[in-house]
This record gives structure tokens, C-alpha cells and sequence, in this order.
């Protein structure tokens, strides 16, 4: 069996070390990431990316594979992510993909979407406008497009209404139109909302012990568009100018990647494709009785 799995969930959840404890007990597994952020060498600390240790002596893929200043957009990411599933498949091994950034993962699980590519010149155009604005005018172009957007998240609203002015079709017109089937079968890792804040608030007090604050005062003046939307590096930037405090800083941090978790969780509601798993002990075992019985 060389069919790639697809371990996901929102941030925090434990979705990373599950693959590792998949892939040894699978016996002979490498794991590809599907995050947008771990691929960037200079901010291990920033993007929770996976040590040695946590690999387990089991190889990983687009890891700490890039330098800040270079993009990666969903599409070139999924042709990255395709490029090692080939490969690994090719040694006999199965490839265990894994991460919780919503696109890129789609991309890799159900094939690039056939929308029609951005237009940096008409991006930066909607993007200069205030949410309001931009949500009225998809609202008028596509109403039911509109209504199944999250209309609180800027990147959403801007880039939806990017594909229905470009494409001059509905956002459902390029739904409809995406590859059915996944390419693998997948699993969400789910936990209590509580216990994932706690998790989180846990991560963001690390992260900054870890020297998350050194890590971002490290990098160049320019990064790439992917880079520059790292989660909680504008937060600390505040922090190194002088207008957040320490403390201010790592409330805030948990408070963002707790509102990002939210938006993973509402977006893998709407991927019924991967069977929710609790998070225990036993997760891994759970997914691989779920393989070799088809339950």
C-alpha cells in the first residue's frame, strides 16, 4: 500500500507527533508537510516546526527547506508536496501527509483548484479596500458564494472575490469543477475546545521562552508574501518596536492562534472526507484499525 494518508486538524491538536506515531508503526512511512510556514529554515521556533526528536527517526519532507525570501503559495507547495508523494511511493514507502493549513492541503489532497490564478495587480487593488467594501462587492457578484465565505477573514473575502471577478463564473462554478475524491484517505484529530486553548496558550509562553523573539529579530528587512503572513511574527515585530509588552505580547499570540484554530475547525467541518479521531494515547492505533478495516 503506497496510498498517501492525510493527518489533520487545527493548531496544537497533536496532529504532528500522530504521524510520527502512524508512520513507526506503519514501519515503513515518510511524512510530507502540508503546513504553509514550516518550510521556512530561519523560524523553527515560530512555526512549532517538528525537531529531530520529534521526527522519530522518521524522514520528513518541506521542512525547513526554504529561506524567508522565497514564496510558497498553496500551488507550488501542492506541486512540492506531489513531487515527494511520487518519490516516496516509488521507494516502497507510504507517504503520511500532514498539516492544518486549509489550502495547501486541499491542493494536495484533491488536486490544484482550476480557479483561475491571482492577479497580484487586482489583489493589492481588493486588499486596499476595507472589509466592508470588499464583502458588499462579492455579496453583489455572487450571493451564494458569498454566503458560504468566512466573511470576518480578509484573505477569504479578497481572494474570493479575486476568482469571481477573474474567472467571471460563481465561486460554486470551480467548486463543482475541483478533482471529487481525494487522492488518500484522511483523519482529523479533534480535542475539546478547552483543553486546545490550554494547548495553545502552553505553545505560545514556550515559544517565547524558546527564543521566538530572537528568531524573528533575526530576519531580513524582506520576506516573501507566504513568509511575511506567519502567524504571530507582526505580534512580535510590535513587541521589538515597543508598542506590546511581554506579557501583552504572549496574550496576544495565544489569542490569534487561538482564532486561527477556530477558522482550521470550521474549515475541516467542511471536509467530511477526513473521519475525526479524538486525541488519546491510542489515536495512532485508532487510525490504523481504521485503515486495515475500513471502519
Amino acid at each position: 500500500m503506497s496510498t498517501p494518508i492525510f493527518i489533520l486538524g487545527p493548531t496544537g491538536c497533536g496532529k504532528s507527533a500522530v504521524a510520527v506515531a502512524l508512520a513507526q508503526r506503519l514501519g515503513k512511512a515518510e511524512i510530507v508537510s502540508a503546513d504553509a510556514y514550516q518550510v521556512y529554515r530561519a523560524l523553527p521556533i515560530l512555526t512549532a516546526a517538528p525537531g529531530a526528536e520529534d521526527m522519530g527517526g522518521v524522514p520528513h519532507h518541506l521542512i525547513g527547506n526554504l529561506e524567508v525570501t522565497e514564496n510558497n503559495d498553496a500551488a507550488t507547495h501542492a506541486r512540492r508536496a506531489q513531487a515527494c508523494i511520487r518519490d516516496i511511493a516509488a521507494r516502497g514507502a507510504i507517504p503520511i501527509i500532514t498539516g492544518g493549513s486549509g489550502l495547501y492541503v486541499k491542493f494536495i489532497s484533491h488536486g490544484i483548484s482550476p480557479a483561475p490564478p491571482s492577479d497580484p495587480a487586482l489583489r493589492d487593488e481588493l486588499s486596499a479596500l476595507p472589509l466592508a467594501e470588499a464583502v458588499r462587492r462579492l455579496q453583489e457578484a455572487d450571493p451564494e458564494g458569498a454566503a458560504a465565505t468566512d466573511l470576518q477573514n480578509p484573505r477569504y473575502v479578497v481572494r474570493n472575490l479575486e476568482i469571481v471577478l477573474l474567472g467571471g463564473k460563481p465561486l460554486s462554478y470551480w467548486r463543482n469543477n475541483w478533482q471529487p475524491q481525494a487522492i488518500g484517505p484522511g483523519f482529523t484529530i479533534t480535542r475539546d475546545v478547552a483543553e486546545l486553548d490550554a494547548r495553545i496558550a502552553a505553545r505560545a509562553h514556550s515559544m517565547l521562552r524558546s527564543g521566538a523573539i530572537d528568531e524573528v529579530a533575526a530576519l531580513p528587512d524582506a520576506l516573501s508574501p507566504t513568509a511575511e503572513k506567519t502567524l504571530g511574527l507582526s505580534l512580535i515585530r510590535e513587541h521589538l518596536a515597543g508598542t506590546l509588552s511581554r506579557p501583552e505580547l504572549e496574550t496576544a499570540l495565544a489569542l490569534t492562534t487561538r482564532q486561527y484554530a477556530k477558522r482550521q475547525r470550521t474549515w475541516l467541518r467542511r471536509e467530511p472526507w477526513a473521519t475525526p479521531i479524538p486525541a488519546t494515547a491510542d489515536t495512532a492505533d485508532a487510525i490504523l484499525h481504521h485503515l486495515t478495516h475500513g471502519v
